[in-house]
């Protein structure tokens, strides 16, 4: 396989892990709104093993965003918040224990506005960004964690 192909498939089933788990976790109504625990956003620590996942991600997140019923800006922003932390995670690479922060900051700094503006959840951005930023620690910090302790020996495997 080349490295194009390698790349864009990399990408591609990274995005689908994140559309099933992102759908899996909206069955149980915690992949959007105040109070969210996206399974999904584990993943957003693969970048800190391959660039692929930096484009997986972002299209995931699109298309989680789309199929789970959030606006238009939610989708955008939202999605954008995915790819702004995957691209941190990206760059922070050699610094394994820092690949959760990233995306953690960013959805903290940006869906609180998303919920409030977007979505009329009236709760105040501290309170939104105190729930986001729990949710967030729990799926990239603790799960992401996890993961990326799962997949550290068979990395070179998976990911080159």
């Amino acid at each position: 396989m080349n490295i194009k192909t390698s790349y864009l498939t990399k990408a591609a089933l990274i995005a689908a892990l994140y559309v099933i788990l992102t759908y899996v976790t909206n069955l149980f109504g915690l992949a959007n709104g105040a109070v969210q625990l996206r399974i999904s956003e584990a993943l957003t620590v693969l970048p800190y093993f391959t660039s692929s996942a930096v484009p997986g991600l972002f299209i995931g997140c699109l298309i989680s965003n789309l199929v789970t019923g959030c606006t238009a800006i939610d989708v955008i922003f939202g999605s954008i918040a995915t790819l702004i932390g995957a691209v941190g995670t990206r760059l922070l690479r050699n610094y394994k224990y820092l690949a959760p922060l990233p995306p953690i900051v960013a959805n903290v700094a940006i869906i609180p506005i998303v919920l409030m503006y977007a979505a009329g959840v009236e709760l105040g951005w501290w309170y939104l960004a105190l729930t986001i930023g729990a949710g967030e620690i729990l799926s990239c910090g603790v799960l992401g964690m996890a993961l990326i302790k799962a997949l550290e020996k068979k990395a070179k495997n998976l990911f080159d």
